[in-house]
This record gives structure tokens, C-alpha cells and sequence, in this order.
């Protein structure tokens, strides 16, 4: 099977399912943004980091590999979603990650400013397209229906994300950069 296929070379592209739709249609904005947050999190795995946090990235990297598919389904001629949910246990998976994570880390008390080392950058960066992510699947969801439990993963990924800086930090030594907002 070729890489190309020259099917979208007019600027549409096939959701699963086969229906066409235009390549900045709010739902490719959705899933594309899912697969753009998946690469950063393949970069996090690229750092020298623990092999919890390593093994964890990729088991959320499968998860948003669902989500996007998910997204990308047409349920009017397909029945993909129902095939590969994403499901309540995924968000409990990272809620349970972030607890035992938060458990390492000195309670927050302070913003903190992104940076100190690469792999904490590179969660940072990460966290603000999960973000991003999160708003364009809430505009898709006011044009096509989309399950609420992917909304909640979403935003419970960021929070991770946002932990996951945080112990990366700990991890290597670095005392966090506070916000210190201007008298």
C-alpha cells in the first residue's frame, strides 16, 4: 500500500466511514490536533525519564490514537466508536497517575513558569496543545455530537501533562521557576 493515494489532492480528505469532507473541517481541526499532541508525547518518550512515566505515555498515546478515530468516525455510516471507545477507565488511568505522581510533589502553592530542562519544556508544550485540543473538540462538539468521556480525558490529560512537568523536575533536581506577578 502506498503512503499516497492522491485522493486528497483537491483538499478533501475521508473520515472513517468514507464520507468526504473538506480538510479544515472543525472535526479534522479535532483529530489533527490529537494526532499533533500524540507526537509531542512521543518526543516526552525521546527524554531520559523513568520507565513509569515512559510506559504511561504509551499507553496515552494509544488511548488518543482511539480518541482521534473516534473523532474522525462518521457514526452515520460507520460503527468505529462503538468498536474502540474511549471509556471512563482511561480517565481513571490518569487520575491515578497524577495522584501518585502529586504524591512525590510538594504541594502546589504558586504558578509555575514552563521550562528548566527539556523534557519538562516538552510537557509544558504539550499541556498547551492538549489544551488547544480540548477547545476545538468542544466547537466540533456544538456542530456533530461527540462523548462527553472524551472531553473529560482530554482535559484530565492536560492535568497530567502539568504533573507530569512537575515530578520530570523533581526527578532531575531542578528547583520550579514561580510566577512572581509584578507589585
Amino acid at each position: 500500500m502506498k503512503v499516497y493515494t492522491k485522493t486528497g489532492d483537491k483538499g478533501t480528505t475521508a473520515l472513517i466511514g468514507g464520507t468526504r469532507v473538506p480538510k479544515n473541517n472543525i472535526r479534522l481541526e479535532a483529530y489533527g490536533g490529537v494526532d499533533e499532541l500524540n507526537s509531542h508525547l512521543g518526543m516526552i518518550r525521546s527524554y531520559p525519564i523513568d520507565e513509569v512515566s515512559v510506559k504511561e505515555l504509551i499507553e496515552i498515546q494509544n488511548v488518543l490514537f482511539v480518541v482521534g478515530a473516534n473523532l474522525a468516525t462518521d457514526t452515520s455510516v460507520s460503527n468505529m466508536q462503538k468498536k474502540m471507545p474511549c471509556t471512563e477507565e482511561d480517565v481513571a488511568f490518569l487520575e491515578r497517575a497524577i495522584d501518585r505522581m502529586d504524591e512525590e510533589l510538594p504541594p502546589l502553592q504558586y504558578f509555575v513558569l514552563p521550562g528548566g530542562h527539556p523534557a519538562v519544556s516538552a510537557c509544558h508544550i504539550a499541556r498547551t496543545v492538549c489544551r488547544r485540543v480540548e477547545r476545538r473538540i468542544i466547537d466540533m462538539g456544538e456542530e456533530i455530537e461527540v462523548e462527553d468521556v472524551i472531553v473529560r480525558y482530554v482535559n484530565r490529560l492536560s492535568d497530567y501533562l502539568f504533573v507530569l512537568g512537575r515530578k520530570l523536575a523533581k526527578d532531575c533536581g531542578l528547583e520550579e521557576a514561580k510566577w512572581i506577578p509584578r507589585a
